[in-house]
């Protein structure tokens, strides 16, 4: 009876169309009513509870850094900044794109935003020089995707806030899963191009060492700033939000000297920010209750004890979580997934010996799968419109395909070798 209510209420408040926040809160405040003797009061306490934690208050300055910076024209400097290092490789700027990624996925920390981005200065840039169009595309879809991996991550962030996990020690595990995948994707860009030169045109123009050292150095400001905000976190120099209020601080004043800021795009950062926190804020409000209402019920608990008389193994139990979150990847966007699955699936996988940081790192690699998951797969649809439909949501999603195999890979690599995520955090705690 339980899981029909908690499925059917679910499925008919998200199938009118309402916000998924309060397809959540509606489903949880049923479930509290109906079968914990009409606890709903217990809501007000969960919300309250959750939203005055000092660390949740933290995500919108987060947001609001990387939306100064993204809107401050700092993207095209580092484009220019990166592209003579590759100039000579098979692959030429589409490894480019990977690099930017990885540099604007730290500075935003929203996988849809950095395909923005890097996207809206790479695609025409390399749409004239004569790249494959799809290819482009979908190495600016995967590219986005390390957004949410490379720290400061927002979904990293929100994890910790959630489960009470050490922001700073999640900060640090984000970090080797996050070169690994940009590598495993510039290690594919590599191979492909060799195997079909017509895919990126080769360049003739030869940029000697130092020229190409010097055009780096361009980027050393957006460096700085996250080496300090990243750094003061984990030497346990600054809380998140200390650290988050003093980068935007920063970020305002690169972005001033270095970019080309105004008062009317700052303003629109602040805006835009508070949409988006709005936004991720209703979703947690409902996922909170939900998350209560599951709770009281020992739930959690129900599903683990199921678990362990099973028979099944940590590892086969794992991999339904992973099968799951990809089926799921098909109709929720990323944050919201995550937010609606951690009362049930953070209790289960720690239940069974698995370390929260590394679950951290692997669910923010699965909600990274969804975000080039179709239909609902935020930054296709991002490219798709960048391009104008010119490459329309289905080649982006066919281009794409590559990259959500290789992210699958990270997982099992990260799985078989755990220590690539946690030796980071072990060393520094």
């Amino acid at each position: 009876m339980f899981w029909t209510t908690l499925i059917g209420l679910l499925v008919a408040t998200a199938g009118t169309g309402v916000a998924l926040g309060a397809a959540l809160g509606l489903t949880g405040l049923v479930i509290l009513q109906f079968f914990a003797d009409g606890a709903t009061s217990l809501a007000i306490d969960a919300i309250w509870n959750v939203f005055k934690s000092f660390t949740l208050s933290a995500v919108p300055m987060f947001i609001l850094l990387g939306e100064i910076l993204l809107r401050s024209g700092v993207s095209e400097r580092a484009y220019s900044a990166f592209t003579p290092v590759f100039a000579r490789v098979p692959g030429g700027l589409l490894h480019t794109n990977i690099a930017v990624c990885t540099l604007f996925g730290a500075v935003s920390g929203s996988s849809m935003s950095t395909a923005a981005a890097v996207g809206s200065v790479a695609y025409p840039e390399m749409a004239k020089r004569g790249y494959d169009k799809d290819a482009v595309v979908g190495s600016l879809a995967g590219g986005g995707t390390l957004g949410l991996l490379i720290p400061p991550s927002l979904s990293l962030l929100i994890f910790g806030a959630l489960t009470e996990t050490s922001i700073g020690r999640l900060f640090l595990a984000g970090v080797v899963p996050g070169l690994m995948v940009s590598l495993l994707f510039m290690t594919f860009i590599f191979f492909l191009c060799l195997r079909r030169p017509n895919i990126s045109p080769r360049s003739d123009v030869r940029h000697g060492v130092v020229r190409t050292l010097v055009g780096l150095l361009q980027v050393w400001p957006i460096l700085l700033l996250l080496v300090a905000v990243i750094g003061s976190i984990v030497f346990g120099l600054a809380t998140p939000t200390e650290a988050a209020g003093v980068g935007v601080g920063v970020a305002i004043l690169i972005s001033w000297l270095w970019g080309n800021l105004t008062l009317s795009s700052l303003m629109s950062s602040v805006y835009r920010s508070a949409l988006l926190f709005t936004a991720i804020g209703f979703v947690v409000l409902g996922a909170t209750i939900l998350a209560q209402s599951v709770s009281i019920l020992g739930v959690p608990q129900a599903i683990l004890e199921a678990t362990r008389d099973s028979g099944l193994g940590k590892y086969a139990v794992f991999f339904i979580v992973v099968a799951i979150y990809v089926l799921l990847g098909c109709v929720f966007d990323g944050l919201s997934l995550m937010i609606m699955t951690l009362p049930i699936v953070f209790p289960l996988l720690t239940g069974l010996g698995f370390d929260p940081i590394w679950i951290g790192v692997i669910i923010t690699i699965m909600i990274e799968i969804g975000q080039v998951t179709p239909p609902v797969g935020l930054n296709l649809s991002v490219l798709a419109a960048l391009t104008e439909n010119e490459i329309n949501l289905g080649r982006v999603a066919i281009a794409t395909i590559p990259y959500w195999l290789l992210l699958l890979l990270a997982v099992v690599i990260l799985t078989l070798f755990p220590d690539i995520a946690l030796f980071l955090p072990d060393l520094a705690f």
